[in-house]
């Protein structure tokens, strides 16, 4: 079975929208775990929104190593209003129902897709149960109201099992979570 995880940047409250603009630092530990996260992964399922944002970056960065991965892995890409993603190399979009896409993969034999950013496609694997792992690095700092959170108010009860916790020298708490099964 193929392993589906995400990480995200969450502030205590919450927020997972837009940590650029809430995000005070980014230390060595922090890029420590992104890349161990990134270097993991067989492919990459990215909203439309990453996407765009990504697409219109990443392409001709040189910020190594990330570029080198994010570009030469496959991207899958979950939107209802894109018609192409065929301006950066090795991106697919994802026709049909996401879930479904989603669930064929985990059927596949070994292999790890791993989200990055994309709140919203995060909550929909999660509440569909394909979501495997979930990486948090959460930020202390309270972003407020206005911001898009990783869960909505109405969200089912789910039992999580922390299977990783560590912090770094500013403060975040890098906490990783699988659904208790």
């Amino acid at each position: 079975m193929g392993k589906v995880t995400a990480s995200l940047f969450m502030s205590l409250d919450g927020v997972v929208e837009a940590p650029d603009k809430w995000q005070f630092d980014f230390d060595d530990e922090m890029a420590a775990a992104t890349s161990r996260v990134f270097d993991g992964l067989d492919a990459v399922l990215l909203g439309r929104v990453t996407y765009t944002e990504w697409a219109a970056y990443w392409p001709t960065s040189t910020d190594e190593p990330f570029a080198s991965l994010i570009n030469r892995i496959p991207k899958y890409v979950a939107s209802t209003t894109l018609d192409s993603v065929d301006e950066w190399p090795n991106s697919e979009l994802i026709e049909g129902p996401v879930a479904d896409f989603v669930a064929e993969l985990r059927r596949q034999d070994g292999g790890t897709v791993g989200t990055g950013g994309s709140p919203t496609l995060v909550r929909s694997l999660f509440d569909a149960g394909l979501l495997d792992e979930l990486v948090l690095l959460i930020h202390p700092v309270v972003a407020g109201s206005g911001w898009k959170r990783l869960f909505s108010d109405d969200a089912a009860l789910t039992k999580l099992e922390l299977v990783e916790s560590r912090s770094t020298s500013s403060g975040v708490v890098i906490a990783t979570y699988r659904p208790a099964r």
